[in-house]
């Protein structure tokens, strides 16, 4: 079974083999986590919202048509979030603490750690919108194509987009010293 596409297994999936979600939970809950875990920089939260993740899986498994599945995961992961940051937000939590550190993150050398930090910050200071299309894009490595699926828009907008983000971080990360 793990020969098969994503797509091919999510088809069987909402077909009824639920028992097949393990193989794209293998594939996609590190990606998923790690794109929560830039979002909100919080690791419990950051593993609550992957847990949704793969529950709207199955819930709207019914919703799933041939289209590709890392751009359906994704957009759920979106809106997952989304919802999280509207709670928050009227919460007036506060969604960001000072624990980033990745469990591969601490053998980093303590100048690298700085500047790890450093980005981390900057990139926090990002709008969400920004904040999640470099996520996307440097971080999880998908394709302008799919995060223009995601997020609704054409593959020219959102390398512009992309690339605006990026001026952005560029400019925050040096306007302050490490």
């Amino acid at each position: 079974m793990k020969h098969l596409t994503d797509e091919e297994i999510m088809l069987q999936i909402a077909n009824g083999k639920l028992e097949l979600l393990s193989i794209l939970f293998n594939r996609y809950h590190v990606r998923i986590y790690n794109y929560f875990n830039k979002m909100v920089q919080n690791k419990m939260v950051s593993e609550d919202l992957t847990q949704d993740v793969f529950l709207k899986v199955i819930k709207y498994k019914a919703s799933y048509k041939k289209g590709n599945f890392t751009a359906w995961i994704y957009t759920i992961a979106r809106n997952i979030f989304s919802t999280h940051y509207q709670k928050i937000k009227k919460e007036r939590s506060n969604i960001i603490n000072d624990d980033k550190l990745e469990a591969n993150e601490t053998l980093v050398s303590e100048s690298k750690q700085e500047e790890l930090d450093h980005l981390q910050k900057a990139l926090l200071k990002l709008s969400n919108s920004d904040r999640e299309l470099i996520v996307m894009h440097r971080f999880q490595e998908i394709k302008y194509e799919q995060i223009a699926q995601i997020v609704g828009s054409n593959e020219n907008a959102v390398k512009v987009k992309v690339h605006r983000a990026l001026k952005k971080l560029k400019e925050i990360y040096f306007q302050t010293a490490i």
